[in-house]
């Protein structure tokens, strides 16, 4: 049996080692293919104040080059590097997002010359230098996407803040009628509330008011003052495994190794310490609700409240925050700066 384990686990250390060297290689591939011009926009140093930049609503300054400016041969690049992060269920959410900017266009009845709704206008930013033995980051983010990376010594040290959204939640017009990018976040996120009993849910409820958006912002460093609602420690066993289930919505829009790790450090820290709480609309989509899970090292956030009295509670955030590694966290920083004192 040990011999098995040994294999697996040998098995797993490889198959990361691999991921973390596609990592590398799909970065560099990438730096590679820009011009001097690009390469100004695109790349900064690890420790740049510039990393901790965090928007996720529209902007025309950002930081880094966006994929207008990209060919056709750099934007595959581009996406190879997403692809080595995130799951392909989750790139898809990210281009879907992206081109959620024209039915917004279209929605907003903007003029064809408007840039301010852009398909383009999603923004790579390249910090230090990749390497199997470096400590490098990058970051992708637009309008309602945002992900953070950093990465040292060949291995994905974090991947938040990570930040999806889409405003319409769900199309109501239009050639993609219908279509509900974060369906899984929001319906998980109601089956797990209509698990619980009325005393639970009861508790659960810390307003009758949704929030206007997700609490933590985008703020440097992420915090719920004094978790309230039910805690996993009061849930039963069926119960338990729904609310895991909707944890895993979140963390699995990574790659699966790096998402197992996120996993076990939420284990680790001790389930019964994660408080589950809502807010606002209890029964139905299309009226503004909010849910938010927080333990020791994670921090889920949902809101569906943007603009309620306009679109009836049609525009989603959610937000994961990695209270250990966010921005990759300080200690990363810190090893970074004292290995290129001079």
């Amino acid at each position: 049996m040990k011999k098995i384990i040994s294999f697996v686990c040998c098995g797993l250390f490889f198959l990361s080692t691999l991921k973390a060297q596609e990592l590398v290689a799909s970065a560099n591939h990438f730096i590679e293919l820009l011009n001097a011009d690009q390469k100004l926009k695109a790349l900064f140093p690890f420790d740049a104040e510039e990393r901790y930049t965090f928007f996720f609503v529209p902007r025309n300054d950002r930081k880094g080059i966006t994929f207008n400016e990209l060919s056709a041969e750099q934007k595959t690049a581009a996406f190879s590097l997403i692809q080595s992060c995130l799951s392909a269920q989750t790139v898809k959410k990210v281009q879907q997002i992206m081109q959620m900017e024209t039915v917004l266009k279209e929605i907003e009845k903007r003029k064809e010359n408007d840039n301010y709704r852009d398909t383009g206008k999603y923004y790579i930013s390249i910090f230090g230098v990749p390497g199997a033995k470096t400590i490098w980051g990058w970051r992708l983010e637009g309008h309602h996407t945002s992900f953070h990376f950093s990465a040292a010594n060949n291995k994905l040290v974090s991947g938040t803040p990570s930040f999806l959204g889409s405003n319409p939640a769900i199309v109501q017009n239009g050639p993609t009628k219908g279509l509900q990018i974060l369906k899984e976040e929001s319906d998980q996120g109601f089956a797990f509330l209509h698990s619980l009993t009325e005393l639970q849910i009861q508790k659960a409820t810390i307003n009758s008011i949704a929030p206007d958006s997700i609490i933590t912002s985008n703020y440097r460093v992420a915090m719920l003052a004094n978790p309230k609602g039910i805690m996993y420690s009061e849930l039963n066993a069926a119960q338990k495994q729904q609310l895991l289930q909707l944890i895993n919505v979140y963390v699995h829009r990574y790659t699966k190794l790096f998402a197992e790790d996120l996993l076990k450090e939420i284990q680790q820290a001790g389930l019964d310490q994660l408080h589950f709480s809502w807010a606002g609309n209890t029964t139905e989509f299309g009226k503004a609700y909010y849910y938010s899970i927080q333990g020791p090292t994670v921090i889920i956030e949902f809101d569906n409240a943007q603009n309620t009295s306009q679109n009836n509670a049609n525009h989603i955030h959610t937000i994961l925050r990695d209270l250990k590694h966010d921005f990759g966290g300080d200690d990363l920083l810190e090893h970074y700066r004292a290995s290129h004192k001079n």
